[in-house]
């Protein structure tokens, strides 16, 4: 009877085991779906723009979003704290002189969750009800689900910047990309975890 119940658990724990393997398997497919391959033109505004800092292209894309008058400000959250404001301008000099107007820098987040918790305080001071987000392609998912569980409220415009990290062809043929693709997963399912355990960031 014994060894009939070890036979049971054995069982039990191998058929959970491969439907938690089917299940991941199928979130990650369905994650690797929604990064997109290529740039789509923006059609339509909002209220203000937050660029998340992480890689070069995505500042300068923000900034000609703003020159473009998709937006009525412009965060650039997650600056490293000795980058002063002329050398980002540096980037697109062309519109240098919306730094002295329209653009805001935040020097204090220091991952994706900082991100979120500075877009919420910066959303709140200007009354904002729409933002577009511009971050890399890979890391959109994950930048989304954090703003938009500080800030459910608020409709968020993704703009996905194509990302050198994740090249436009299949990802299931560079090994490379395959793994950094999961490494991302990974953390998406451990933020979508904390937030299961949070569901109200306002408490």
């Amino acid at each position: 009877m014994f060894a009939g119940f070890v036979r049971w658990i054995g069982f039990l724990t191998v058929t959970v085991a491969i439907v938690g393997a089917l299940v991941l398997t199928a979130g990650f497919f369905w994650f690797a779906a929604q990064i997109a391959d290529s740039e789509v033109p923006l059609s339509r505004k909002a209220d203000g723009i937050v660029a998340l800092t992480g890689a070069a292209a995505r500042i300068p894309d923000a900034i000609e979003l703003l020159a473009s008058e998709r937006g009525k400000r412009l965060l650039i959250t997650g600056v490293h704290r000795a980058t002063s404001a002329s050398e980002i301008a540096r980037l697109t000099p062309l519109y240098s002189k919306y730094f002295d107007c329209c653009i805001d820098l935040d020097r204090s987040a220091l991952n994706t969750f900082g991100n979120a918790l500075e877009t919420k305080r910066w959303t709140r001071e200007h009354n904002f009800m729409s933002l577009i987000v511009v971050t890399s392609n890979w890391h959109m998912p994950r930048a989304l689900a954090e703003i938009a569980h500080q800030l459910p409220d608020v409709k968020l415009v993704p703009y996905p910047v194509i990302s050198e990290k994740v090249r436009t062809e299949p990802w299931w043929e560079s090994i490379s990309t395959t793994r950094f693709l999961v490494a991302e997963y990974l953390k998406y399912l451990f933020a979508l975890v904390r937030m299961g355990l949070d569901p109200d960031p306002n408490t």
